[in-house]
């Protein structure tokens, strides 16, 4: 026992001097670091031009060379005192960014701790948790790496500042300080640029949208897009000026009603300006508005500012035509590489600059009506549930609400017309869709299902539609909200064949000490089919479908080579659309006006800008096929008449036109005459909306049949004189006796199987048939040589073309007679 006693006391005795040696050097430790703490000073806060010099923000193009904005260039600052700056302009800035602020010694320790939280739970030090005081700290610290060191500085220097200097005082380096957007800071520099008056001289309404500004400058920029977002904040300041007890009820509904103009921005050392505050808002999004002021980014940006500069001439020249001929004074273009995502152009209007049509406002991320160039969507998803190119709808006047009958005049009544006031009759959707005709479209959207083509939307990039509630039918001809950018990135979806590449307009992002923060990496995404995107494609790029449209040389004619395209044109001819694609280049094109006053009538206003850019873009970014999409439905007469294209009934039955006899499993595809049974009906006759390629339906009960089958029949009785279909008689009573197992249709490749190889080979054939030759025909390994149609037969070829020497080759021949019977011989041949 004792010595366990002796045991227990050595290692006690040890212990306690482990711990008073660790307490000991943590004592002496902390000693050191109150020592530091004491010996803080507080930064000079008069090197505001050295602070922001050597932090500031450069943007370039994706070369690297071409510098479009230095965030921090010609900086525009005046220093006021405090007696200079507005009662109300302090109280709004306390109001919104901290409404403790004459009540704490500098910092609130809550919201450190909440920040702190955060931080340990997001694994990096981004929250700020400031207050007024803290912010003053943080602007003044020339270090700017984020560290735990530089959090406890921070927060040591705020206490010390708060006791050596007034609220008023440290109010007022803040507001002198603050960003306001570009090269503006502090507050009676904005006052001036926003409202042409001094700080001492705002209202409580100019107040509050000063106040409103700093947390997001670009965002909140009364030049930008966002405009009723910063409307939104500057009503919430005053709100809190309320709630504070700084202003009166009365005085803020005042200042609410009261109409602020603010002056015209001025021009500044900036290129591609739309563009460039796109990216500022993202950066500011992203990355906050403090490190974009304090981090010394470098930006390498995926614009191309050769294009862009050329991009820039041709908007402007083109809208100021559209002015003179179309009532349209502005346009936008956004070129994307579908490939990549990379925003290779953005023209947001004619001249940033122009204050007579609200230039600053960014066309390419404002939210329009997009007309017919929202079809695509809905007829891709109609695709995927089995309607094909060549699915015959009906282009005749029809009522879309069930509960109305044709031609009632009811507000809740929807009967659209076409462009044109004319009906077509019936038409395949390949024809529709290249004519932009609406009505198949309505049709088409019904089919397909509202809910399924907002999500085909979403899934390929359109981020601003809501519920299909909300749009109901009108959604296929523009009802919804887009913006240019999205359209062109989601254009790239069928560009590609369905992969999708966020769109992007950054390169590489490095901060002052060369470490990147973001850089570009591909994230291809399979997020709608590939055939059916195909399909698209294809229909788009058919010039013989969109001919009757836009003529046979039109601005999306390119030859042999076919380029996809679509235009779009709202109600009243508010906007005119213009989006067309390679497998290489999306490119966009929107022409109007920016206060929604509608233009002349015309569907190709976009097209001149648009094929002037694509033109000299082509030189980078080639034009070149779009792959073929397979047709499974093609020749397969188990598929629906109505689904493949045959519109004047659901019976029908195959006859051999050689023979005039009903076919048989041995008639080829060549004589094979599909005839029809008349029987007109629309295609709710003879689909189920919700499965289109199931049975036909015994007794049709779709809201929708009795309207859409009314105005087929009407239009019927007075078109079928147009048809002959009175000459189609009963199916024969007899099949095909030409085509049968019994027919001779011989052929035999008569060569050597061993041939000297020479300059010229002959291939010899015999030939034995019952009806005359039409040809003869050879192949080489499966690669088509040649054929011959009079006899002798015989094929001569250059070997050098087709075989080497001392090789074997498969040599196939096929003889066809004037009917399409086929006869088939192969043979081995080696060339010594």
């Amino acid at each position: 026992m004792g010595k366990f006693t002796r045991i227990n006391k050595y290692h006690l005795k040890r212990w306690r001097n482990g711990f008073m040696a660790i307490f000991s050097v943590g004592f002496v430790l902390m000693g050191f670091f109150i020592i530091w703490l004491a010996t803080l000073d507080l930064p000079d806060f008069s090197n505001f031009e050295e602070r922001v010099s050597l932090n500031s923000t450069k943007i370039y193009d994706r070369t690297g060379e071409v510098l479009l904005y230095d965030t921090n260039k010609d900086i525009q600052r005046i220093e006021v005192s405090s007696e200079k700056i507005d009662q109300n302009i302090k109280d709004a800035f306390v109001a919104i960014e901290d409404r403790y602020f004459y009540e704490h010694n500098g910092i609130v320790v809550k919201s450190i701790i909440r920040s702190l939280v955060a931080n340990l739970k997001s694994n990096s030090l981004s929250q700020g948790g400031s207050t007024i005081t803290q912010q003053v700290i943080k602007n003044t610290l020339l270090n700017k790496e984020k560290t735990i060191v530089r959090k406890i500085k921070e927060v040591v220097l705020a206490l010390k500042l708060d006791k050596s200097m007034s609220k008023d005082g440290i109010l007022t380096i803040y507001l002198n300080d603050a960003p306001f957007g570009g090269t503006v800071y502090g507050i009676e520099e904005a006052a001036r640029v926003f409202f042409g008056k001094s700080a001492s001289e705002v209202t409580i309404a100019e107040a509050a949208y000063l106040a409103s500004i700093p947390n997001a400058p670009t965002y909140y920029s009364p030049y930008g897009k966002n405009r009723e977002a910063l409307e939104d904040r500057k009503n919430t300041v005053i709100n809190l000026m309320v709630e504070q007890g700084y202003i009166s009820q009365e005085d803020a509904t005042l200042a609410k009603e009261e109409v602020v103009e603010f002056k015209p921005q001025e021009k500044k050392s900036i290129k591609a300006p739309h563009f460039v505050f796109y990216i500022l808002d993202y950066l500011e999004t992203k990355y906050g508005v403090e490190n974009l002021n304090t981090s010394g980014y470098k930006v390498i940006t995926t614009l191309d500012w050769e294009l862009q500069e050329q991009a820039q001439e041709i908007v402007y020249e083109n809208a100021i035509k559209n002015k003179e001929n179309w009532d349209a004074e502005n346009q936008g273009l956004v070129a994307i590489d579908p490939n990549t995502g990379q925003i290779i152009t953005m023209v947001g209007s004619r001249d940033y600059f122009d204050t007579e049509i609200d230039g600053a406002y960014n066309i390419a991320t404002a939210l329009r009506q997009p007309g017919s160039s929202f079809k695509p969507f809905v007829y891709y998803t109609a695709f995927t549930k089995g309607y094909t190119p060549d699915t015959v709808l009906f282009d005749v006047k029809t009522e879309f609400n069930s509960s109305c009958t044709l031609g009632e005049q009811r507000e809740t009544c929807y009967s659209p017309s076409n462009y044109d006031g004319l009906y077509k009759g019936p038409i395949t959707l390949r024809n529709a869709l290249g004519q932009s005709r609406n009505i198949p479209a309505v049709k088409l959207l019904y089919l397909a299902g509202v809910d399924d083509s907002i999500k085909t939307a979403r899934d390929m990039g359109i981020s601003t539609l809501t519920s299909g509630d909300r749009y109901g039918l009108t959604l296929v001809l523009g009802g919804g909200e887009v913006t240019l950018l999205d359209m062109v990135s989601s254009y790239g979806v069928f560009a590609t064949g369905g992969i999708r590449q966020e769109k992007t307009g950054i390169l590489l992002i490095e901060d002052s000490e060369g470490n990147v923060v973001e850089k570009y990496e591909p994230n291809p995404r399979q997020v709608i089919n590939k055939n059916e995107a195909l399909m698209i494609d294809d229909v788009l790029s058919d010039n013989v479908a969109r001919t009757p449209l836009f003529g046979s040389r039109s601005f999306l004619y390119f030859g042999d080579i076919g380029v996809a395209g679509k235009t779009g044109t709202t109600n009243n001819n508010r906007d005119a659309w213009l989006l067309g694609y390679t497998p290489n280049l999306v490119v966009g094109v929107w022409s109007g006006n920016n206060d929604n006053s509608p233009m002349k009538k015309g569907s190709s206003i976009s097209g001149a800008a648009w094929r002037a850019y694509m033109d000299l873009a082509s030189k980078k970014y080639p034009i070149t096929a779009f792959e073929k999409p397979y047709y499974s439905y093609v020749g397969d007469y188990s598929v629906k008449p109505v689904i493949r294209g045959v519109w004047q009934g659901s019976e029908t039955y195959l006859i051999d036109s050689a023979s005039g006899g009903l076919a048989t499993q041995y008639t080829p595809s060549e004589t094979l005459i599909e005839r029809i049974v008349p029987n007109v009906h629309s295609i709710l006759h003879w689909v189920d909306k919700s499965n289109p390629l199931g049975p036909i339906p015994l007794e049709p009960s779709d809201p929708q049949y009795n309207n859409w089958e009314s105005s087929v029949q009407n239009w019927w009785l007075t078109n079928k004189y147009l048809y002959n279909t009175d000459t189609i008689g009963e199916a024969p009573d007899y099949y095909d006796d030409i085509h049968t197992p019994d027919t001779k249709t011989d052929v035999q490749i008569t060569s050597n199987s061993n041939i000297n190889y020479t300059d010229t080979i002959k291939i010899s054939f015999n030939v034995d048939t019952d009806y005359d030759v039409k040809k003869v025909e050879l192949f080489v390994n499966g690669v088509y040589i040649g054929a011959d149609t009079t006899y002798p037969y015989e094929i001569t070829f250059n070997s050098k073309d087709v075989v080497e020497k001392n090789k074997q080759y498969i040599f196939t021949a096929n003889v066809y007679d004037i009917y399409y019977n086929k006869g088939v011989d192969e043979k081995t041949i080696t060339f010594n």
